[in-house]
C-alpha cells in the first residue's frame, strides 16, 4: 500500500531470524520485486519494528539498513 503522503510503501521484510515492519521508498509506478532486485548491498527501511521469532519487539527506529543477502521473504504490507 502506498502512503498518501510520499512515495512510501509498507513492507514486512522475513529474515532466517527477524520480522521487519516499515516503509520503503518507491517512485510511482514502481514494484517492489523491482525495488528488491536494483537494490544493492543494502535496502533502506524507515519506520521499522524488528521482531524476533516468538513476536517481541526487539527494535524500533526511524531509520534501518536491512543487508539484502539476510531477505528471505518479502511482501508489501503487513503480514
Amino acid at each position: 500500500m502506498a502512503d498518501e503522503n510520499e512515495n512510501r510503501t509498507k513492507v514486512t521484510f522475513l529474515t532466517s531470524t527477524y520480522r521487519i515492519n516499515g516503509y520503503i521508498e518507491l517512485v510511482p509506478g514502481a514494484r517492489v520485486t523491482d525495488y528488491i532486485n536494483d537494490a544493492k548491498t543494502f535496502i533502506a527501511i524507515t519506520e521499522a519494528e524488528v521482531r524476533g521469532p516468538e513476536g517481541r519487539l526487539v527494535l524500533q527506529v526511524p531509520f534501518l539498513n536491512l543487508s539484502r543477502d539476510q531477505i528471505v521473504l518479502v511482501t508489501p504490507g503487513d503480514a
